[in-house]
């Protein structure tokens, strides 16, 4: 064996690992600019608009600068308005088993497909009867979707040009009708994301814990810190963690921020403050809100408590403690937390 050589002894848990499927979303909102906002407006009105740069390329989707001057992009180019617009295929991947998350219930594929008059390819799915029908360099037209209101979606999906009428999701028959209006400024975007996180054993423990109303930390084997949440291994030297340790409930603001902004989806009433609090017993700070006070009352070394959720609607996770708030006692001495911030 060498120095190099690393060995990891990994014991099995002692009791199941804890699981949970888990769906992060958000709405993400952005302005789009005169550039991206034309090739928005140009959807919802059943037009295709790209950008050409300083060498002749027409992109499409437009960016807003040029990738080789890097001056801004104002040339725009409509390739295609109407029915029976064209483009060939340069790419593709097949999706066997759409996802809640996709607009489709049918298998399809997601193609990179560049358009005629453009330089560049757009991303869309291509509905065909299976992988065996769609080939890079294959021929597809494009199919509006029945109601279009300025976004990437008001392109139902791309199908083979020789498809019959009526093949796939939204309309290419007819000419779409322009919708009108003002020109497109903000688009909102949804983004989410399905996953089954699986907890390690320490982490399942901690959790196991907390439904409990108790808080539980873990012991390095090569020194005296305490981690909270636990670990299964040290992150300074991979060694195995050691003993589990019952830490308090009540602990030390270090350090903290003021959420002033609101954003989609936001529970709590700004001002707000989330915090990194050092719990008594351990020696690595969890991030959670405080509330019960102002938030201009909140400060370094501000002793705070944990509020939790009743017992019966415990979950398994940090919402197990619905905020921190003062505890009342005198703030902690500067010395006791200036190694944690």
């Amino acid at each position: 064996m060498t120095s190099r050589d690393i060995v990891v002894d990994i014991a099995p848990p002692e009791r199941p690992v804890l699981s949970a499927s888990l769906s992060p979303a958000f709405d993400y909102t952005r302005s789009t600019g005169p550039v991206l906002g034309a090739f928005f407006t140009g959807l919802r009105d059943g037009r295709l608009v790209g950008v050409r740069d300083s060498r002749g390329a027409v992109h499409v989707p437009p960016v807003e600068f040029d990738p080789h001057t890097h001056e801004a992009l104002t040339n725009l180019v409509e390739v295609g308005s109407g029915a029976k617009i064209e483009g060939t295929v340069a790419g593709w991947t097949w999706v066997p088993v759409p996802t809640d998350l996709h607009r489709s219930d049918s298998p399809f594929a997601w193609a990179l497909v560049r358009f005629d008059g453009a330089d560049t390819a757009l991303l869309l799915p291509l509905a065909a009867d299976g992988p065996e029908a769609v080939s890079t360099g294959m021929r597809v037209r494009l199919r509006w979707s029945a109601e279009r209101t300025g976004t990437i979606h008001d392109i139902a999906c791309v199908v083979p040009a020789d498809a019959p009428p009526g093949a796939g999701e939204g309309h290419d028959d007819e000419t779409p009708q322009p919708t009108g209006g003002e020109p497109v400024s903000v688009v909102i975007t949804p983004i989410g994301l399905s996953v089954t996180h699986t907890a390690g054993p320490a982490e399942s423990e901690f959790l196991r814990a907390i439904v409990q109303g108790r808080m539980l930390g873990r012991r390095r084997s090569n020194g005296p810190e305490v981690y909270v949440p636990p670990r299964d291994y040290c992150p300074s030297d991979g060694v195995a963690m050691g003993e589990y340790v019952e830490v308090a409930d009540v602990g030390t603001v270090t350090t903290f921020g003021i959420v002033n902004v609101p954003f989609a989806g936001q529970e709590i009433k700004p001002p707000y403050v989330t915090a990194y609090i050092l719990l008594d017993g351990s020696d690595v700070p969890i991030q959670h809100l405080v509330l019960g006070c102002e938030a201009s009352e909140v400060r370094m070394g501000m002793r705070v408590r944990a509020v939790w959720t009743p017992e019966a609607d415990r979950p398994a996770s940090m919402k197990a403690i619905r905020h921190f708030e003062p505890s009342g006692d005198p703030d902690a001495d500067p010395d006791s937390y200036a190694q944690h911030l």
